[in-house]
């Protein structure tokens, strides 16, 4: 893929976008940032903003105005964005994606990254775009349909993969990483996904997160290293279950104890054996090495 034959307000984007998130040499990266036209993904305008308080309107009709790092609303009711997209470029730059890998994009809204990352695997790879909302998950589908290695699926993301998968990228936040998400995670594939715990307004659980942290999660042959990369805000999973008594309190107690920087592990289906940042019985978040 090469940066150059794109248009140059996409170069230019591409590179402002990498460099603010600290990404240097990564070319692949770069050349798909540049390749995805943005406006193809957030439908026509007029086109909103959000500056973390309040939906404003972009004064400008022209495509050119969307190519700077500003989350863009897709359904504003709901507070679903198109994200930031230099923070999407960190979590790219980190997972590390190959030509040929099977990535499940979990929360994948209209697509705009999803198109990312099928640029990255590259037709012999396989992308598996998951959306809860069926009519984003629409919109996702035609936006796609030009690439033949992305399939989109209408559905509860904490239900996928339903096979092995090398990466799996939630854009959503959770209490708890799902069975799916890491027993179907392959031998040295890696997760990432918010973890924390939902703002809660006039006594009731609102629709983004209080305070959550983007945890990579890899498999090795003697179990899951883990680490948190970034503080993060997001919108919070929609259909789930209650959490058990006392998680979020736990974990909020977690966050307070500003320890997440020495995690080192996830605990999966055994019992603790160390000093834990956050566990419960069958995994938890351990300061100890794999």
């Amino acid at each position: 893929m090469a940066v150059e034959n794109e248009p140059l307000h996409r170069q230019i984007y591409a590179r402002q976008m990498l460099a603010k998130a600290g990404v240097a040499r990564n070319g692949r990266l770069l050349a798909a940032f540049a390749k995805v036209p943005r406006e193809k993904f957030v439908g026509p305008a007029p086109w909103v903003y959000s500056d973390f308080r309040n939906y404003r309107e972009l004064a400008s009709d022209d495509p050119l105005v969307l190519y700077q790092d500003v989350l863009i609303g897709l359904d504003t009711k709901r507070g679903v964005n198109n994200g930031m997209p230099s923070l999407h470029a960190g979590a790219l730059d980190a997972l590390a994606i190959r030509e040929g890998e099977t990535v499940a994009h979990l929360g994948a809204g209209t697509g705009y990254y999803t198109a990312i990352v099928a640029e990255l695997v590259g037709p012999s790879g396989r992308v598996i775009a998951i959306e809860y909302d069926e009519a984003l998950a629409d919109r996702a589908r035609q936006n796609l349909a030009g690439y033949r290695n992305v399939e989109v699926v209408a559905g509860d993301a904490t239900e996928w993969p339903k096979d092995d998968a090398d990466v799996v990228y939630a854009n959503f936040a959770l209490d708890h990483p799902p069975a799916a998400w890491i027993d179907n995670l392959a031998v040295s594939g890696r997760a990432l996904f918010p973890l924390g715990i939902p703002a809660v307004e006039d006594g009731r659980r609102a629709g983004f997160t209080r305070i959550a942290g983007f945890l990579m999660v890899d498999r090795r042959a003697a179990g899951f290293g883990a680490k948190f990369l970034q503080p993060v805000s997001f919108v919070w999973a929609e259909g789930q279950e209650p959490p058990p008594e006392d998680r979020h309190a736990g974990l909020a107690e977690a966050f307070r104890s500003r320890r997440g920087y020495q995690v080192r592990s996830l605990r999966w289906r055994t019992p603790p054996t160390g000093e834990e940042w956050y566990g419960e019985e069958d995994w938890g978040l351990s300061f100890e090495e794999v």
